[in-house]
């Protein structure tokens, strides 16, 4: 690249950096308008609308009950992935989804959670069950309830008997126009029973009404017998928009019970601005210790690789505020794992470039072949994280979903950041005629370790650790009554609404009033959330006996005066449903199945892919025994947590396979205790590296970070240090061992091989 052109490209980089981060940060403050301002923030960063529904039937049934809940979970997730649906008390559900501030537009949107019925217009005793009001221009119930046309047999089929819904386009028959419809399929037992109504309505020359959300969405006439089980909602000039979200709704299923709406208000955050504003000041201080670092350690081109890095995150949380993605502490994690991958490409590039110009190429030749050499390594990586999280986003849902989103957002940009914007970069800077190699640095040789020699010693360490789980697990199993402190998300506890005398912020409520709660509970799992316009405070906790609620209620009374009469309770189920991590668990299963297969193809040895899916068990089983031991709460950042882990581990593993790829068929002989050595060693400075500037960017939210923040990060940092030990202890040599224990211990390069053919 030639001067005037280094200048020009440097210069609009820096105009562009400057632009993305006035578009992030524009109008900071309450009246901002900066993409960074308006990110959409889940339930614990930033409140929501909570809206309760009762059961209209007396005593449902648990069955009944869970069924429902899991339904309109699916419903309110198609406002937000991180919407929270549980059951509270034996008859009703609460709903909250983060971000809204209007609960009576939430109400609207979503409608009262009805069932779809199908009834025949004229019962068994001739009378009408449904007449045309022309006043209204409606059909209407003709004096009877849904429940007495169910028991009768007038209602035909419902919502059960639906096995999808789509919305269609179709053309009106009178009137010729294209109108919005909903197309229905029946499940078998459903196409039966509308051929058998249709074939009774189409004799008498009658219609069959399609009854849903308390009134009639389409009253079609019956002109023939429909046997394939196909139905049309249509009519009421319902545009595609409607029709699309008729559809949806139809597809999740007829609720087992009808409810009815009791309660709604606005919830604020349940970790408070102190949280986010905290987080947002550690991650900052993270990014600047490593671009600090990486110029120190790098020089000029970790001058270029922290600029990438910046513009990365610059453009990461434009395009979270453009998808219009909603941020939790899971996501968070997805965004904190993106931007290590982002570091980690960046030092892979730049390590290989020292290496080049220690072997002897020119600073030009050896950025070149820097950036090619450590595509592959970077490809694998992302590919392979990439793939596990479109298998979440596909099959899971919640926070799960969430993370993925935001993780995937982060890898497409993470490689954007590395292969274009940083090379553009360095190209520019030598361009401007920055060309000498001290500068760029001349990678050292170094003294290689016996990592497979020792590999009994690290093997060794690793069983002890691993079975220190199971057992740790027993231990707290009898001595806590549970080997897991599982919280709120996954146990459900006890839901107490205090109304105090005055406002208190979270920060206060986190101050002052959890740490009395949690003398009661002995249990720092607290959630405290406030309802907006009053002073009514909701206090989540692990699920509390009379005796403890009563004296969770005096505490109350003495320490601020609330009128304990005036406080409500109820028991409440855990906000992650069996359905929820069901979903979890077998899209995880999936996804490292598929990244098996996909580390089988790229390296065309099972034993590569087999090693690395170990390596990755083993980190996760590690920071799982973390959790046993620590007792840190197991909420959906648990969940979260594991995944990153997951994504962090078989990253770096994938860096020291590659290495081992690249160098098998260059050799001549060579041990193959010595290659893997090799490899390793060539990788190591990487390895820390990269290890040390993720690790940096948690740290510092651990150390800054209110509790609940704390409890986040802890598990996190022992993941990396594990992750950081496996693949540069553990992994090259279980390869090692799967290959050529008991075999030939050299390794032939193909040049060897074809002479030995052609001989």
């Amino acid at each position: 690249m030639k001067k005037k052109q280094s200048i020009i490209a440097l210069v609009l980089a820096a105009i562009v950096t400057v632009l993305l981060g006035w578009t992030m940060i524009k109008g900071w403050g309450p009246t901002g308008t900066g993409s960074m301002k308006n990110i959409n923030l889940g339930l614990d960063l930033s409140g929501g609308v909570s809206i309760t529904y009762q059961a209209v039937k007396d005593n449902p049934t648990d069955e009944e009950m869970s069924d429902t809940r899991y339904k309109l979970e699916q419903r309110a997730q198609q406002y937000s992935e991180e919407a929270q649906v549980y059951l509270q008390g034996d008859n009703r559900i609460t709903i909250e989804i983060p971000g809204a501030t209007d609960a009576t537009t939430i109400l609207e949107e979503m409608g009262k959670p009805g069932s779809l019925y199908f009834i025949k217009q004229t019962n068994d005793d001739g009378t009408e069950n449904y007449t045309y009001d022309s006043s209204t221009g409606e059909y209407v119930l003709n004096g009877k309830t849904i429940e007495e046309l169910e028991e009768d047999g007038s209602v035909v089929l419902t919502g059960k008997d639906v096995e999808s819904a789509e919305a269609m386009h179709q053309q009106n028959s009178t009137t010729k126009a294209t109108e919005s419809v909903v197309q229905l399929k029946m499940t078998d037992e459903g196409k039966q029973k509308f051929a058998d109504a249709t074939q009774e309505a189409y004799s008498a020359g009658k219609s069959i009404g399609i009854y849903y959300d308390e009134k009639f969405v389409s009253v079609p006439s019956v002109n023939a017998v429909i046997s394939d089980g196909t139905a049309v909602i249509s009519g009421g000039n319902m545009d595609w928009d409607e029709a699309t979200s008729l559809a949806s709704t139809l597809r999740i299923g007829s609720l087992s019970l009808k409810l009815e709406e009791i309660n709604s208000s606005v919830v604020g955050a349940q970790l408070g601005s102190a949280a986010v504003s905290t987080s947002v000041k550690a991650g900052a201080i993270g990014i600047v210790l490593i671009i600090l670092f990486l110029a120190i350690v790098y020089r000029l081109p970790g001058i270029a690789a922290g600029w990438a890095l910046l513009i990365y995150v610059e453009l990461n949380l434009i395009a979270l505020n453009a998808f219009d993605l909603t941020l939790t502490l899971p996501g968070i994690a997805g965004v904190i794992l993106s931007i290590g991958m982002a570091v980690d490409a960046n030092v892979i590039i730049y390590a290989r470039i020292e290496e080049e110009i220690g072997a002897g190429k020119t600073v030009h030749a050896a950025i070149r072949d820097g950036f090619k050499k450590a595509a592959s390594a970077i490809l694998d990586g992302n590919v392979t994280t990439l793939i596990a999280a479109a298998v979440l986003y596909a099959l899971a849902s919640g926070s799960v979903r969430g993370f993925a989103m935001t993780l995937a957002l982060g890898i497409v940009l993470s490689m954007f950041s590395a292969m274009v914007v940083s090379r553009l970069l360095v190209n520019s800077l030598y361009g401007m005629g920055l060309k000498d190699a001290k500068y760029y640095g001349t990678k050292k040789e170094r003294k290689g370790f016996p990592f497979v020699e020792k590999r009994k010693i690290f093997f060794t360490i690793s069983c002890i650790l691993l079975l220190a789980v199971p057992a740790s697990m027993i231990f707290m199993h009898q001595t806590k009554g549970s080997a897991l402190n599982f919280g709120l998300d996954f146990k459900g506890g006890t839901s107490i609404n205090v109304p105090f005398n005055e406002d208190y912020s979270i920060e206060e409520l986190d101050k002052e009033v959890e740490p009395v709660v949690e003398g009661v509970t002995k249990d720092s799992n607290i959630q405290m959330t406030k309802v907006v316009g009053g002073n009514n405070v909701i206090i989540k906790t692990r699920s509390l006996t009379l005796e403890e609620r009563e004296q969770v209620y005096q505490a109350m009374a003495d320490n601020f005066g609330v009128d304990t009469s005036e406080i409500t309770f109820d028991n409440i189920s855990s906000t992650v449903s069996k359905e929820m991590s069901q979903n979890a668990m077998k899209a995880v299963i999936i996804a490292v199945v598929c990244m098996l297969l996909y580390i089988w193809i790229r390296f065309r040895d099972i034993r590569f892919a087999s090693s690395a899916i170990l390596a990755l068990m083993h980190d996760i089983a590690i920071v799982f025994g973390f959790y046993v031991v620590s007792r840190i709460s197991v909420g959906s950042t648990f969940i979260a947590c594991m995944l990153t882990i997951l994504g962090y581990s078989i990253n770096s593993t994938i860096v020291i396979f590659d290495r081992i790829r690249e160098n098998l068929p260059e050799l001549k002989r060579e041990p193959i205790e010595s290659l893997v050595d090799r490899c390793i060693t060539d990788t190591l400075t990487r390895s820390i590296y990269s290890s040390l500037t993720t690790f940096i960017t948690i740290f510092v939210l651990f150390v800054m970070g209110v509790s609940s923040i704390r409890d986040f990060a802890a598990p996190l940092m022992v993941g990396i240090v594990c992750g950081a030990y496996t693949s540069v202890c553990i992994t090259g040599a279980l390869w090692y061992v799967m290959k050529h224990v008991g075999k030939n211990k050299y390794v032939p390069s193909k040049a060897v091989q074809n002479k030995t053919k052609n001989k």
